[in-house]
C-alpha cells in the first residue's frame, strides 16, 4: 500500500503526524519512509519540500514508485509516531511560482497555440520554454493578462477525472497520458495535467513579472518571478533605480533616457580622448626618430593603448619597446620592429625579466614582473 500523499489532500497543510515505516542509512543521512506525508517530493520541475520530522531535519524528498523517501540528518525509530512540519515559506514560494507558471502557459497556449516544453523552478527565477516564437513587444500584453487572472482571485481546482471522464477533458498537453491523470484547472485561463502543489485561489500568487524572452531552439525561453520573489526583486530594482535617478539628477521614471544621454556624452569624450592619444603618441614617437632602439615607459595605459604607442614609435625607430605599469603591479610590455624579429627579442626579454607573453615576428606582448631599474639595465 502506498503512502498517503497529504500534500494533495491539502496543499496548505503545514503540520501532520505519521508512523515511521522504514529508516535506512544512506550517503548524506538517513532515508525515512512514512505511512503518510505532507512533504512534496521533487518532480514536475518543482523542488522538494524541506522541514522537520521530530528533531530530524528533512533535507530533500524523492518519490520512487508509490514510496516517498525523506532524506534526513538523523535516524528515526521504525514504528514510532512522528510529527512533521514543512518549511511553509519554501512551500508557499514554490506554489506561487508553479501556479503563476500555469497562468502564463495557459495564456500563451490560448493566444498562440504553443506548448510548454520545458519548466524549471530555480532559486532565483522560473524559466519556461515554448515551442514557438513570441515577439518581445508582446511580453507586456501577456503579463497584463496574467496579472488580471491573479487579481480575479479565480479558484484553482485539482482533481482526478475517472477513466471514463478523462477522454472528455480538454486539457493542455503535448501527448495523451495514461489514466490516472491529475488535472489542474483555472477557469478561463488554463487546464492541464500536473503533479505539483498549487495555490487554492490565483490571488495567492500575488504578482507575476515576466523578466525576459529570448530565442531558444525553435521557440523561446521566458524568465519570470511570482509572488514574494517578484516583490523582493522589484524592491531591489526600485532602490537601484532610485540611486541612478539621484546620480543622474533625473526623475525616477526617466532614468533610461538619462542613461542614454550619459552614454552618448561618454562616447563623445572617448572619441575625443582617442584622438588626443594618437596626437600624443605621434609626438612621443618623433622624439625617438632614427634611433635603433627606443625604450619608453608611459603611465596608466591599457595593454591595447601600450601597443598603439609602440606601433607609433616603431614607425620612427628600428626597434620599439614600450612599458606601462609600476614595480608593485608589474608592467604591460610590447616590442614592435620593422627590421628585426620582435618575437625573438620579446621572448628573450620576458624570460630574463620574469615575464609571460607571446606574439609574431612583427610584434610581441607580455606581462613583466621585473622592476623598472631591472628593465632599464637589461635594455641598457
Amino acid at each position: 500500500m502506498g503512502v498517503r500523499k497529504l500534500y494533495y489532500d491539502d496543499s496548505h497543510r503545514k503540520n501532520f503526524e505519521a508512523v515511521v515505516t522504514d529508516c535506512v542509512p544512506v550517503k548524506g543521512g538517513f532515508e525515512i519512509v512514512l505511512d503518510a506525508t505532507a512533504f512534496y517530493p521533487v518532480g514536475g520541475g518543482q523542488p522538494s519540500d524541506t522541514g522537520l520530522l521530530g528533531d530530524s531535519k528533512v533535507l530533500s524528498v524523492r518519490e520512487e514508485g508509490e514510496v516517498v523517501y525523506h532524506l534526513c540528518d538523523k535516524p528515526l525509530q521504525v514504528g514510532a509516531t512522528v510529527e512533521g512540519a514543512i518549511d511553509w515559506d519554501r512551500r508557499q514560494d514554490f506554489m506561487q511560482q508553479h501556479s503563476g507558471e500555469h497562468i502564463v502557459s495557459g495564456i500563451i497556449h490560448q493566444t498562440y497555440g504553443y506548448h510548454n516544453v520545458g519548466f524549471h523552478m530555480g532559486a532565483d527565477v522560473v524559466t519556461i520554454d515554448f515551442d514557438g516564437p513570441i515577439a518581445l513587444e508582446d511580453l507586456q500584453k501577456i503579463e497584463d493578462r496574467a496579472n488580471e487572472a491573479v487579481w480575479q482571485n479565480l479558484p484553482v481546482k485539482c482533481y482526478y477525472p475517472s477513466r471514463q471522464e478523462l477522454p472528455r477533458v480538454n486539457y493542455r498537453r503535448k501527448k495523451d497520458l495514461p489514466w490516472p491523470v491529475r488535472i489542474v484547472e483555472i477557469p478561463g485561463v488554463d487546464i492541464c495535467a500536473c503533479c505539483g502543489t498549487q495555490v487554492k485561489h490565483t490571488g495567492e500568487v500575488g504578482l507575476i513579472k515576466l523578466l525576459s524572452c529570448v530565442k531558444f531552439h525553435e521557440g523561446v525561453r521566458i524568465e519570470m518571478v511570482c509572488g514574494r520573489r517578484a516583490m523582493q526583486l522589484l524592491s531591489v530594482v526600485y532602490d537601484q533605480n532610485r540611486q541612478v535617478s539621484q546620480a543622474f539628477s533625473a526623475k525616477i521614471a526617466e532614468t533610461g533616457q538619462a542613461a542614454r544621454r550619459i552614454n552618448e556624452a561618454f562616447a563623445a569624450e572617448k572619441f575625443r580622448a582617442t584622438a588626443l592619444s594618437k596626437r600624443l603618441f605621434a609626438y612621443i614617437a618623433q622624439s625617438y626618430a632614427g634611433k635603433p632602439l627606443a625604450l619608453h615607459f608611459e603611465e596608466n595605459l591599457t595593454a591595447g593603448e601600450n601597443r598603439e604607442l609602440c606601433e607609433a614609435i616603431a614607425k620612427c625607430a628600428g626597434v620599439a619597446v614600450t612599458l606601462s605599469g609600476n614595480d608593485k603591479d608589474g608592467y604591460s610590455f610590447c616590442v614592435i620592429s620593422r627590421t628585426e624579429d620582435a618575437r625573438a627579442i620579446g621572448a628573450e626579454a620576458a624570460k630574463a625579466l620574469q615575464g609571460r607573453g607571446g606574439g609574431k615576428r612583427e610584434a610581441f606582448q607580455a606581462s613583466i614582473a621585473a622592476s623598472r631599474q631591472e628593465i632599464e639595465q637589461y635594455f641598457g
